[in-house]
């Protein structure tokens, strides 16, 4: 007892305030940690049933981190994982749940979901099989745990189909199945390979952009798609793809120089564009062929090359080179715009038979093209006018010729056929060369009836509702004329 009297209660009291003082300081930062979670819950709850789960994420990642032993703020995340697709996250947050609380019947549910969706077809039967002991009555997860069984058999099957050569089976089989689990990026690798062996690369680019969005961070999987891509000749889709390598490996073996290749042949195509936008016809046809040049061998890019061979040699007025990279263009594919660029080099070569079969041929593969059914009536008007009076001929000018380039074959061409020049039979047929030199000169200066001419209408064609040529042929050599030349009628 006296021990006890004579213990110093003044050296002893401090140390009793501080000791208290913490543990009112750490009760006190538990709580308004405690309300801190609570309130990152509500926060992300509310926004869950908005449907911003972006936003809901954000706060249940807070949860999680200022209550790391909470199984709840794991479950609730890991729902916003699951919904966004996020396959890998929300599978470490299910099991953190089961690892907290393993009766957690729900969460096991939920994570056998995302082992179904990732094809993992004997984990999410193990979880299934789990659920009917903890729940008996749970039916879907009882129907769940056999389906599994099949699932896993018919996946064994496609990737035997695969191996054996039946793409197209292993194909259906691998489509089946991803309707049960869309995030099975190897399903989805094995059906893109069965595409690429059937030639339907659109379908095998689609499968491949969903592999690259489920593993993420894959060099191959860029690679890949950009080389399909390229296939397809969607060159600048390609250079984007393959950057996307590059940022994960800036030196990346097989990226790089695809790269290199991707962003040349890239450029090329854009002045050819730009070229052709510019009417700058020559320059098209130039750096057409340096693309054709830099790539031969990928059919789809050399297409465009040759296609921009054919449109801008035309309209550079080279129409038997055009005429032949039409041809080679339409060799590599039949396209129904190509019949069309086509058609209309021939029509410039005055081959309006051709021109008008080959427009026929454009309807053949796509119907109601109405570039094509104008061409058709265009070439069969020129067809019709062709054997009538073709005034271009008449004054041996390009249907491309200038007014004043008109004018001076007119003028040449008067004087060489000139009646006066002539005796006897000659001289009636100088006459009928002259009137149509004359008429000739009178539609090819006039703007209107240039127009009228050159979409198949002969503007002095009495059939047509028009008066034939019916001014003086001479009133060119009149008054001043250079030329003084004395007609007579006998």
């Amino acid at each position: 007892m006296d021990s006890l009297v004579n213990i110093n209660w003044n050296k002893i009291t401090p140390c009793l305030v501080l000791l208290l003082s913490d543990l009112v300081l750490k009760f006190s930062e538990c709580t308004s940690t405690q309300a801190e979670v609570n309130k990152h819950l509500e926060l992300g709850r509310d926004f869950l049933s908005r449907g911003q789960l972006s936003d809901a994420l954000t706060h249940y990642h807070a949860a999680v981190e200022g209550d790391p032993h909470n199984y709840l703020t794991y479950f609730k995340r890991g729902t916003v994982y699951y919904a966004l697709g996020k396959a890998k996250f929300a599978l470490q947050d299910f099991s953190k749940v089961l690892e907290l609380k393993p009766d957690f019947t729900q969460a096991r549910v939920h994570r056998a979901q995302v082992y179904l969706k990732l094809a993992q077809y004997m984990q999410a039967k193990e979880d299934f099989l789990q659920v009917t002991y903890e729940d008996p009555y749970n039916s879907d997860a009882a129907a769940q745990f056999h389906r599994m069984d099949e699932l896993a058999e018919e996946l064994r099957l496609a990737e035997a189909y695969y191996r054996g050569g039946d793409v197209r089976s292993a194909a259906e089989l691998a489509s089946r199945l991803l309707d049960a689990s869309p995030w099975a990026a190897p399903l989805r690798q094995l059906r893109a390979e069965c595409y690429i062996a059937m030639n339907d690369l659109f379908s095998a680019v689609s499968d491949i952009r969903s592999v690259n969005r489920l593993q993420q961070d894959s060099t191959a999987g860029y690679l890949r798609l950009a080389t399909l891509l390229y296939q397809l000749g969607h060159v600048n889709d390609a250079l984007k793809e393959i950057r996307e390598c590059l940022k994960l490996d800036p030196e990346h073996k097989e990226c790089f120089p695809l790269y290199k290749k991707l962003k040349k042949v890239d450029k090329l195509v854009e002045r050819c564009e730009s070229a052709s936008a510019a009417g700058e016809h020559a320059a098209c046809a130039r750096a057409a062929r340096l693309l054709l040049q830099a790539e031969p061998e990928v059919t789809l890019v050399a297409l465009e090359a040759r296609r921009w061979l054919c449109v801008c040699e035309h309209k550079n007025e080279q129409h038997t080179e055009a005429l032949a990279q039409c041809r080679a263009a339409l060799a590599l594919q039949r396209d129904a715009r190509l019949l069309c660029d086509t058609a209309d080099v021939l029509l410039a070569l005055e081959m309006f038979d051709d021109a008008a079969r080959t427009f026929r041929e454009a309807l053949e593969l796509e119907e109601g093209l109405q570039r094509a059914k104008d061409g058709l009536a265009r070439a069969q008007r020129l067809q019709k006018l062709a054997e009538q009076r073709d005034y271009y001929k008449i004054l041996g000018v390009k249907r491309s010729a200038s007014k004043q380039e008109i004018t001076k074959a007119y003028r040449k061409a008067a004087q060489k056929w000139h009646p006066d020049n002539f005796q006897g039979d000659e001289k009636k047929i100088a006459e009928k060369k002259f009137i149509d030199i004359a008429a000739a000169k009178e539609v090819l200066t006039d703007p209107e009836k240039r127009a009228q001419f050159d979409s198949g209408v002969d503007p002095l064609d009495p059939e047509g509702g028009r008066q034939p040529f019916q001014g003086n042929p001479f009133h060119h050599f009149q008054h001043g004329s250079p030329f003084q030349f004395k007609f007579h009628f006998n």
